[in-house]
């Protein structure tokens, strides 16, 4: 069985429009997906894909297609197929709807979320975390699209012995990790590109970086394409709770480079924050004393909430 014979015999079952998604999720729970003869890592992206070539490009496609994306996928041969697309088309509507109107309940701008990633870093990653302002950098070719929005650090000295710590120093070993973030307040289909190749250009000099938001579209195809990009580009993913900090999580984890990139991090030097960075975990390192001032405010998850409120 092709994947397209999935799809086709996935519509001639249910007999409604359905997303690729939902699509290989029927395929999976009826079995059909152990007859296709993939070996990829990410079969539900590969149906996908040849399902919008073959509806949009093949004129005997069995095939067509409503809404915006991500679309919603029907059999032509469908006997109601006008009451199906109205239908659909009515749910879409419905739909964006009512993310605008959660949209506008959250009235709160992308900085704000900087607490809360602070935060989740200190609690949940062990790291240290420091804001980089855009206007702080001293040439303005630094674009957006060099900035991370913030950095961190996770520092062995807070959980190894003194004398591990100082045989790490002797022959070389990295006693330091250090992160790099791009927040978003929402993530959709429509600027999922766009803010997952920000995060690659601003974040992979780092060991490990990562995207963050704190609204993300519970769409399969959406959630289906954030692990597949993760996966091959190695950039973690984290969902930020706004309402209660502790129940934020990595949906998916960051790939640990175990080489910084020293050139990208040398150009980056002509942010003061990020120059203030590094000053700041060279002198911690040499006294071994972490000066927790000089990081980010770590607030208490009360007066986090009340500011969401």
């Amino acid at each position: 069985m092709t994947f397209l014979e999935l799809a086709e015999k996935v519509l001639e079952d249910t007999q409604i429009p359905m997303k690729t998604g939902e699509i290989w999720a029927y395929g999976v729970e009826k079995g059909y997906d152990k007859k296709v003869n993939s070996s990829g890592k990410t079969p539900w992206s590969t149906l996908a894909a040849q399902m919008y070539v073959n509806a949009r490009d093949s004129q005997n496609s069995p095939f067509g297609a409503t809404g915006t994306r991500p679309k919603k996928f029907f059999l032509k041969s469908f006997k109601n197929i006008d009451e199906l697309i109205e239908q659909a088309e009515k749910e879409e509507i419905k739909k964006v709807e009512t993310e605008e109107k959660e949209l506008k309940k959250k009235s709160y701008l992308e900085k704000e979320l900087h607490s809360v990633l602070a935060y989740f870093a200190y609690y949940y990653l062990r790291c240290y975390t420091k804001t980089i302002s855009h206007s702080t950098s001293n040439k303005k070719e630094f674009g957006e699209w060099v900035h991370p929005d913030m950095v961190g650090c996770y520092f062995s000295i807070e959980d190894w012995a003194a004398e591990v710590n100082e045989l790490s120093n002797t022959v070389g070993n990295p006693t330091i990790k250090i992160y790099s973030f791009e927040l978003k307040r929402k993530v959709t289909f429509a600027n999922l590109r766009e803010v997952f190749f920000q995060t690659v250009s601003n974040s992979t000099w780092a060991n490990e970086s990562y995207l963050v938001t704190a609204e993300l579209a519970a769409d399969d195809e959406l959630n289906n394409e954030l692990k597949r990009l993760s996966t091959s580009f190695g950039i973690g993913v984290i969902k930020l709770d706004i309402e209660n900090p502790d129940n934020s999580e990595i949906l998916f984890p960051s790939r640990t480079s175990e080489n910084l990139d020293w050139e990208t991090m040398n150009k980056l030097t002509m942010n003061k924050d990020f120059t203030d960075f590094l000053k700041r975990i060279n002198n911690d390192l040499k006294s071994r004393e972490i000066r927790k001032e000089w990081y980010d405010l770590i607030l208490d998850k009360e007066k986090l909430i009340e500011k969401f409120k």
